[in-house]
């Protein structure tokens, strides 16, 4: 068995292009940059990025065009692919290795956290619907337009 699968959680570094493939499909292509923090053998901190092409076709193309911008953070699920062609220019042989990207979710907006831990770790039962309520508050002292639901969400009442 072989399996070609890659996860990406980073930040777009351009918006979205899109175009049409003479099919009539849409096509979308960015880059999302990755950082990396580590300790090199004398124990100092050092950061690193790395960029990715992201190739994203179909309906999800347009998704992609219509709500991602730069600085947008995304998680990308997909598969690794290198293409090939002939530089007409100079006539050499150029290679691009990108992800094709068969799902993609929108990370939180720059400012928000709206993401809640796993619950691997020894979370209390409650803890979540707290946060939900306590954001609710917030959100309706901000105006917002969510209205979130007054009672309990029980984790065996959800059917996957």
């Amino acid at each position: 068995m072989y399996i070609n699968k890659a996860f990406i959680f980073g930040n777009l570094t351009r918006d979205p292009e899109v175009r049409a493939l003479p099919s009539g499909a849409q096509v979308a292509s960015f880059a999302v940059a990755t950082n990396r923090v580590y300790k090199d053998k004398n124990g100092v901190q050092q950061k690193s990025v790395d960029y990715h092409n992201i190739v994203v076709f179909g309906r999800q193309a347009d998704i992609a065009a219509q709500y991602l911008k730069k600085g947008r953070s995304v998680f990308i699920e997909g598969r690794i692919q290198t293409r090939s062609w002939d530089d007409k220019t100079s006539g050499e042989k150029k290679y691009r290795t990108e992800i094709v990207a068969e799902r993609f979710q929108f990370g939180p907006r720059t400012g928000e956290s709206n993401f809640v831990q796993s619950t691997d770790t020894a979370t209390p039962a409650g803890a979540v619907g707290k946060e939900v309520k306590k954001k609710e508050k917030e959100s309706d002292e901000e105006g917002g337009a969510i209205q979130y639901p007054e009672e309990e969400i029980n984790a065996d009442d959800i059917p996957f």
